[in-house]
């Protein structure tokens, strides 16, 4: 009994005995002294980062950083102050800009990443995280760039954020509200100014702040690396990245764009559309596409190509792999992009979804494919009229297919006339190409009305069919005694069947005879008689219509039999008198 007491009592000093708490702002601060010394101490400019102990610190901070704010909940906890107050971001993001050692810019921008989106509390709205996350964005697109998918991953998080919070976006795209985007020669004498170690208001109250970088790199003898850029802004960045040939990092590109646009606050949409080249952008990279499909072609491929959607370049090889034919990989990527452009125009604000098809219209449809429609080569016309067809079977977002219909068609609406041909040549001259001495344009530009009249749009029907109905007469039908008139006639046609194949009078269906039937009502006595309704009324002018041709061909038809049974009684009488006689 003494022994099993003395162990309970053992067992129960164990347990109570706790292993002394961890500071973890102490724990916070001796991972970035370490990571400073090694920039005193190093003398060894050519050791990779990878190498270093630098990647596994940044880690670490990056563990302290979520496991303090599981705990601290609501409150900011001290690790994150001191990060905030020591701007260790931006010192990050300076060293990341020296790249020394070696491939440090990829490191800054894995713990830029992670810092985004493993932080549950919004922090892109405070100016020690957004102004070093603006300078890192200008670091991505460069040329030749060896961290395509570390940018990736970077603009991903960022653009995550800014669809959760839609107002940070005047931050990252450092736009105030009294001028337009700064411009790069201000950007350049910011950050001279922090290395040169003059500091503004917000800065005085804290010594650690991208200057003591710079101090870092002086001691180190290594220097800032100032390379040309390419792409400079998120937006041109993230078009940039879509060129990739590594499918992740394209695939995210994209994917960040629709993060980017995809708000329901009109503020953003303005914002993007007036304030953005992403307009411009867009339509520039569709028009790039276009014209990298050879004009050697063949219009049937094109003509047998499915519809595809853009997500399918990074997730299906079979796709492409059963359309292949010569230049199927760059009409493939064309009509990839044209669906990324309808989506984007569908998930935008309205504002901007309008904008981006505006550029679209102007640039894609305006710019390159009316030139070549309008060209005398008839191999272009088929090409390009191909194209245009297989487009619009691709097209399905309405304001994009507003201006398509602007486009082709126009905007008149008053019945067409003579001095109408020429208003929208465009028209005009697609109407032609449906009767041209080439059989293949013609079924090609029919098959692009067929493509055209499938899709739902009022204008389309309106502007082909309805607006040359609307102010024509036409005979309404339940007229009383013109019903009655047509009863008869049927039934004289009905009575004289075998008169119709007479050889004695071939010409009977001649239509020189059609000049007895009664004036047609007009059509503003049918609107009055017909309910207002516009439904009714385009339903009724289309029967009235066809109600008008079959009486003319019925009376037509009647009174030639009348004209033949006259003709044969005469005939009968002359040859009995001449029997008598």
């Amino acid at each position: 009994m003494d022994m099993f007491n003395k162990v309970t009592a053992f067992l129960q000093q164990a347990l109570e005995t706790r292993e002394p708490s961890i500071n973890l702002l102490e724990s916070f601060v001796d991972h970035w002294k370490a990571i400073t010394n090694y920039y005193i101490e190093t003398t060894d400019e050519s050791r990779a980062v990878k190498n270093t102990d630098i990647p596994w610190r940044l880690r670490q901070m990056l563990d302290i950083l979520v496991y303090e704010e599981k705990q601290q909940g609501e409150e900011a906890g001290p690790c994150m102050e001191y990060l905030l107050q020591h701007k260790i971001l931006e010192t990050l993001c300076t060293l990341g800009k020296a790249q020394y050692p070696p491939g440090m810019s990829q490191q800054v921008m894995v713990f830029f990443s992670k810092v985004l989106s493993h932080i549950q509390k919004p922090v892109l709205h405070l100016i020690n995280v957004y102004r070093p996350v603006q300078k890192l964005i200008n670091l991505c697109g460069l040329p030749h760039s060896q961290t395509e998918k570390e940018e990736s991953q970077f603009l991903f998080a960022v653009c995550t954020q800014v669809n959760k919070d839609p107002y940070v976006l005047n931050y990252i795209l450092e736009i105030k509200n009294d001028s337009l985007k700064r411009s790069s020669s201000t950007s350049d004498e910011a950050a001279e100014k922090d290395c040169s170690g003059s500091s503004s208001p917000e800065r005085a109250s804290s010594p650690s702040s991208s200057s003591s970088a710079c101090s870092l790199l002086s001691r180190s003898g290594a220097h800032p690396v100032s390379s040309p850029q390419e792409a400079t802004g998120m937006i041109p960045v993230l078009l940039h990245l879509e060129k990739s040939e590594k499918r992740r990092v394209a695939h995210r590109s994209l994917e960040s764009l629709l993060l980017l646009v995809s708000s329901t606050q009109e503020d953003t949409g303005h914002l993007l559309a007036e304030r953005t080249p992403l307009c411009d952008l867009l339509a520039q990279r569709l028009t790039e596409l276009y014209l990298l499909i050879p004009s050697t072609i063949d219009p049937a491929d094109i003509h047998s190509f499915s519809v595809v959607q853009w997500r399918t370049r990074f997730t299906q090889d079979s796709t492409a792999e059963s359309q292949s034919f010569p230049g199927s990989e760059n009409v493939y990527r064309f009509f990839c992009f044209l669906d990324l452009c309808n989506e984007l125009i569908k998930q935008a604000p309205k504002v901007l979804g309008v904008k981006m098809a505006r550029a679209l219209h102007s640039q894609w449809l305006k710019g390159v494919i009316q030139p070549h429609l309008l060209q005398m080569s008839e191999v272009g016309i088929l090409v390009h009229t191909t194209l245009l067809s297989c487009s619009v079977r691709h097209i399905h977002s309405p304001a994009l297919l507003e201006e398509l219909v602007q486009f082709m068609l126009g905007s008149d609406t008053d019945s067409e006339t003579r001095q109408h041909l020429h208003t929208h040549l465009l028209r005009y001259r697609l109407i032609e190409h449906c009767n041209h001495i080439s059989d293949e344009i013609s079924i090609t530009t029919l098959r692009l009305f067929e493509e055209l009249l499938q899709k739902p749009n009022r204008r389309i029907l309106s502007n082909l069919v309805l607006r040359n109905l609307e102010n024509r007469s036409y005979k309404l039908p339940g007229t009383g005694a013109s019903d009655e008139r047509l009863r008869v006639e049927s039934d004289l046609l009905d009575e004289s069947e075998e008169l119709e194949e007479d050889p004695f009078f071939p010409d009977m269906y001649d239509d020189s005879g059609d000049s007895n039937h009664e004036p047609l009502l007009s059509l503003p006595n049918v609107r009055e008689r017909l309910n207002p309704n516009l439904h009714t009324q385009v339903v009724d002018t289309v029967n009235s219509g066809l109600t008008s041709s079959c009486t003319r061909v019925t009376s037509s038809s009647s009174a030639k039999v009348q004209f033949q049974y006259s003709r044969l009684q005469e005939q009968r009488t002359r040859k009995t008198s001449w029997m008598c006689s």
